[in-house]
Order: structure tokens, then C-alpha cells, then sequence
């Protein structure tokens, strides 16, 4: 496998760059020692060549166990970000979990001596990650290293849309950090970037393959079943149940493989691994929570699905018949009815189609609603995926009846599927998915998570099917 040195001319700083990087620092240091934080982000953009891939570079350029981070939508003008290390973590619990990350980035983004983002987005420092689905989630042992909110600000991030590609070098100084030293750190890790092509899946691995739900099916059917009689008990309008399936391979699951795999199948999704330690939680989701852009929000409302067919004429049939089921077509209803009541406080106006529209994946096709909004100040991404979260789509409606009903029904702890994860910048915008048809792994083990809405209609053995038709998305890629 051919690897490349981004250092000589590529990723190395310029004369002009180095100088401005290396005032950027000596101001930082300065001004940390008058801040009551004590720490000031400094930071230097700069151009790369149009052929550079992020994800690949991230990959390739990995030290140790750093933290890594990427997500690419490649069909959506080739968009990519890819980053390495963590000058500063983010953390935090509990109900109020998105706004102190959020006050957290805020004051670090307004301190920051970087350049401004400049119409590239996902440019100058960044802070990714995401957050768990519940506000304490997380906890099992197997989730250690993803706290119920978690974004880190990295110390390299390479950012692409279209032909564009940029790098971010980043350091947090203190006030007795010598410039100098800091900037020759920084030198370094440019100079040792390099780009390789993401690694193949072995194509006949050795040994077997396991794969076992946690729960067993009919624990499944029967929490889907008593879901059903609570809401046609009049408790709630929806819940959404999931399972999860576990994979034990002979030898510990490379996540950059199984990267490359997806992001040539599902090239319309959000692809994303985040990596922590020796842990990696990657997903190929079709699923935007919100995307700001300065004083515009954008929304996906998605429930209700269906199989894929070969012949196309079957294909647009199943599509069809989506469209046309009352089940599907309510609890779509469910979920556009709550995000627009979310953002309607905060927006001059929200728009979307009177009817949603059929999107077809690679493995699966849903009904769909995209939502705009025109926001009346400034909410920032981090607060308006707080918002947002959980839509019905992944939680329940009334979602207060549902929050205690859920781990009660599915006996696991989601940890961060289900939860937003993306990126936001120093202007406080950004973008964040919601962390579907995804996986965590863990040496030899891939624990896969899928789930669907239950409704009053729901029948316990199809919501099963449906789970097996999403996890088709990693089960294939995982199991050999």
C-alpha cells in the first residue's frame, strides 16, 4: 500500500505561515496569563492540494491511541473532515449537558487567535464529537472513553468540500508555554502527515465469526408488544425500541476497513467513526439532526421504512406502498409535528413540503420531510442539536412518558447511538447527525444497534424484520 508524506510542501507551513502561526502563539501565551481561564487557543489554516483525503490522511497519520475523528457525506459536494489528537476535551452530564459544552466552546472560540472561517465550512479549529443518547448514558464499561457529552477541540483537522482541502494546526497555551517550542511541536506533526489509501476488508478472514443479539428475538417482540398496549392505552403516541446485535471476530475489527467500505456503499449518508482509545464508534447514517449556517437551520424529519429491491419496478412499488401506509405516514407526522414545535420559538420562519418524499439508500428506503428554518438570533449548532434531541424518531411522544419506558423495554444501554455527533467551529455553526446504523467496537467485538418506531399499529414480529433490514447496513461488513 503506497503511503505519501504530506510534510514536503503539502502539509508543511510555508515562511509566511510559520510567522503568523508563531504570533498567533506568542499573543495566545500573553494573553493566557491575563485570562481568568488561564488558556487561549491559537490556531493557522492553510491550503492543501486538491487531491488530499482527510478521512485518509486522519487514518494514516494516527499516533498511538490519540483520539481520531471523522465524517464525510461524499455524495454532498464530496464533503469530509478528518482529525487527529485533543488539545482540549469538553465533557460534560446530566439534563443541561448541551449548553455547558456549548458555554464551554463559546468562550474557548471567542478567546481563539486563528483565523476565521472563510466560506470553507468545517475550517480553522473545530470542536467534534458527540453526545449519548440519554443524559447519563453511557455508563456500561464497553461505552468508557464516550461521555454523555464529549467534544474535543483537535490539535489537527483537515476539512475538504468539492475541491478545497484545508489544514488546521491547533495548540492550547498556557501562560508559561514557550511559543517557540509549541510551534516546532507543530511543525512536526505537519511535517509527519502522511496519506494512505484507507485499508481493504480481508475478503476471507480466518477463523468464525459469531454473531448474537444480547437479547434474545423474542425479548425483542415482547417489549414491542408491551409498547403497544401502553399506547393504545392512551400513555403515549410513539416509542421508539432498539436492539442490539453483537459480533465476535477472530481478531479485532480494523474500523479504517470498515470505513472504506462504507463510504463507498452509503456514499449519501453520514459516515463517521469517532475513536477513543482502543474503542471506535463508526455509522453510516442517513439521518441530519441540524445543520446551521449562520442564522439558517436545516432538519431532517425520517420515520417509516422499507425494504430495497434489485428490479426497480418492485423497488418503486415497496416505495409506494411507504408512502401509502397510515402506520408510516403517522409516525412521519410525529416526528415533523415535534421539530418544528422545537424550533418554532426561535425562528422568524420554518418551511417544509406538505408531504414527505421517499429517500432510497443503498439497503433501505424511508419516508422523509427536510425542514428550514430562518432562526431570529443566534443559536448556536451544540444548542440547537440540544433542541432538537431526541427527535420521535429515535426517542418517543410524548418523549417524557418514553425516556423512563425505554431502557425499561430494551434492557441495554445506548450510550451514543441514537445521540448527535458532528462538529461546530468558531462561529458556532456546524453540523450534526443522528448516530444510526452504527456500531462500537472493541478489539474482536462490534456491538450493532438498530430500532424502530412502534406505534399503535406496530405488529412485534415486522418491527423485528425491520431491525434486521437496518442492521444489514454493518451485519454484512462485520461478519466476514
Amino acid at each position: 500500500m503506497a503511503t505519501t508524506s504530506l510534510g514536503a510542501g503539502r502539509s508543511g507551513l510555508a515562511a509566511a505561515d510559520r510567522a503568523r502561526l508563531l504570533r498567533r502563539l506568542e499573543t495566545a501565551v500573553r494573553r493566557a496569563r491575563r485570562s481568568p481561564a488561564g488558556e487561549v487557543l491559537a490556531a493557522v489554516t492553510v491550503e492543501l492540494g486538491r487531491d488530499v483525503d482527510p478521512v485518509a490522511v486522519a487514518v494514516a497519520s494516527r499516533i498511538h491511541d490519540e483520539p481520531w475523528f471523522c465524517i464525510e457525506q461524499p455524495d454532498r459536494d464530496r464533503a469530509a473532515l478528518g482529525t487527529l489528537g485533543c488539545v482540549k476535551a469538553l465533557d460534560a452530564r446530566g439534563p443541561e449537558r448541551f449548553a455547558t459544552v456549548a458555554r464551554a466552546w463559546r468562550s474557548l472560540a471567542r478567546a481563539a487567535e486563528c483565523d476565521a472561517p472563510d466560506g470553507l465550512r468545517a475550517t480553522g479549529p473545530v470542536a467534534v464529537g458527540g453526545f449519548a443518547f440519554a443524559s447519563e448514558g453511557g455508563a456500561a464499561p464497553h461505552w468508557r472513553g464516550f461521555a454523555p457529552a464529549s467534544l474535543h477541540v483537535p490539535e489537527v483537522a483537515l476539512a475538504r468540500r468539492g475541491e478545497e482541502v484545508r489544514l488546521t494546526l491547533a495548540a492550547l497555551l498556557a501562560p508559561d508555554d514557550d511559543p517557540e517550542g509549541v510551534l516546532a511541536r507543530l511543525e512536526a506533526r505537519a511535517a509527519g502527515l502522511r496519506e494512505a489509501p484507507l485499508p481493504l476488508l480481508d475478503p476471507d478472514p480466518a477463523g468464525r465469526f459469531h454473531v448474537a443479539s444480547a437479547m434474545p428475538p423474542e425479548h425483542y417482540e415482547q417489549a414491542v408488544a408491551r409498547a403497544v398496549e401502553r399506547i393504545r392505552a392512551g400513555a403515549l403516541d410513539k416509542v421508539v425500541l432498539a436492539r442490539e446485535v453483537d459480533v465476535l471476530a477472530p481478531a479485532a475489527h480494523h474500523p479504517a476497513s470498515i470505513l472504506g467500505v462504507l463510504r463507498e456503499a452509503f456514499p449519501e449518508c453520514f459516515v463517521f467513526c469517532a475513536g477513543r482509545g482502543e474503542r471506535a464508534f463508526l455509522a453510516a447514517s442517513p439521518e441530519l439532526l441540524v445543520r446551521r449556517e449562520g442564522l439558517r437551520a436545516g432538519t431532517l424529519a425520517l420515520a417509516g421504512s422499507t425494504r430495497r429491491s434489485a428490479d426497480p419496478a418492485v423497488d418503486d412499488h415497496l416505495g409506494e406502498q411507504l408512502l401509502r401506509s397510515e402506520k408510516d405516514r403517522e409516525e412521519q407526522a410525529i416526528v415533523t409535528r415535534r421539530i418544528v414545535r422545537a424550533l418554532r420559538p426561535f425562528s422568524v420562519w420554518i418551511t417544509g413540503p406538505d408531504e414527505p418524499i421517499v429517500a432510497k439508500l443503498a439497503n433501505i428506503q424511508h419516508l422523509a420531510t427536510p425542514i428550514r428554518a430562518q432562526l431570529a438570533g443566534p443559536v448556536s449548532a451544540v444548542e440547537l442539536a440540544g433542541l432538537l434531541h431526541p427527535t420521535p424518531a429515535v426517542g418517543g411522544e410524548p418523549f417524557a412518558v418514553a425516556a423512563p419506558l425505554i431502557p425499561a423495554l430494551e434492557g441495554l444501554d445506548r450510550g451514543w447511538y441514537a445521540g448527535p455527533v458532528g462538529w461546530t467551529d468558531t462561529n458556532e455553526d456546524g453540523e450534526f447527525c443522528v448516530a444510526l446504523r452504527c456500531a462500537l467496537l472493541s478489539g474482536p467485538v462490534a456491538r450493532c444497534y438498530a430500532g424502530v418506531g412502534v406505534v399503535r399499529d406496530s405488529d412485534p414480529a415486522a418491527e423485528l424484520a425491520e431491525t434486521e433490514v437496518k442492521l444489514q447496513a454493518l451485519l454484512p461488513v462485520l461478519a466476514g
